[in-house]
């Protein structure tokens, strides 16, 4: 006989408030023309919402489905914030800002890391990870960097020099959060895992962030209302599985 295997009641409640969240992205790019046309929001409402889904596929297959929605998320918006001021000016952010966005990331990998191993790991980790950012920062590495908007995904030196530097420190914050709070049974392994996802994840949005550039820059209003109409069918089907759950007799802890 078939065992379904249990759902949690976390999990299923993040699926659903994802699904509301695309309904309504949906439904803007449906309202194309109320919200100014060419020169309205939704060209940066197409970055966030491109970025939140690579980043949070990426996050959700190495770390869990909730982590994925939550630092997918916080990822995906304040990257698609600071790239788009990078495409419009050649300029970027003052440090305050970059700041609260690097602040606003690590509160997101805090929040899924928090179900996981408690909170004073999910603190201490996102302490270290908004303090590690800022003095990248500093010396000119930011999500911006080398940007570009182009039909071809690509990667430079630099961004990939960036992007290892990233991995290791994920990997130090992830020991040190567990030499805090005492996870020693598997602070390696754990801490290894949780520093390649990232790097892998960053590789990934920085490789096709000049596509994504691109795509948002150059998209045809009829796509626009494509892809809400898309958007507004991926919010029906997760919001559906909470229901999915109830017919299919699936235990929910």
């Amino acid at each position: 006989m078939l065992q379904l295997v249990a759902m949690d009641h976390h999990t299923i409640a993040a699926v659903s408030v994802a699904g509301i969240c695309l309904d309504v992205l949906g439904g803007l790019y449906l309202a194309y023309d109320l919200l100014g046309g060419q020169y309205g929001p939704l060209r940066l409402l197409t970055r966030m919402v491109t970025y939140s889904i690579v980043f949070g596929a990426g996050f959700g297959l190495g770390l869990g489905l909730f982590f994925g929605v939550v630092a997918g998320a916080t990822t995906g918006i304040t990257i698609a914030l600071e790239l788009q001021r990078t495409g419009r000016t050649g300029d970027h952010y003052p440090l305050a800002a970059e700041m609260g966005f690097s602040a606003i990331r690590a509160l997101g990998f805090g929040v899924g890391l928090y179900r996981m191993l408690g909170f004073l790991y999910a603190a201490t980790f996102s302490f270290l990870v908004t303090v590690g950012p800022v003095s990248a920062y500093m010396r000119g590495i930011r999500p911006g960097m080398d940007y570009s908007a182009s039909g071809r995904p690509r990667i430079t030196p630099r961004q990939f020099r960036a992007t290892l530097v990233r991995t290791v420190g994920y990997i130090a914050a992830a020991l040190i959060s567990g030499a805090v709070t005492r996870h020693v049974a598997y602070t390696w392994s754990f801490a290894v895992r949780l520093g390649l996802v990232t790097g892998l994840v960053t590789a990934v949005g920085v490789t096709v962030n000049p596509f994504i550039e691109y795509f948002a820059d150059n998209l045809p209003e009829r796509r626009l209302g494509v892809f809400g109409i898309f958007l507004v069918l991926c919010g029906f089907v997760l919001q559906s599985l909470q229901y999915w759950a109830v017919i299919l007799d699936i235990p929910v802890t």
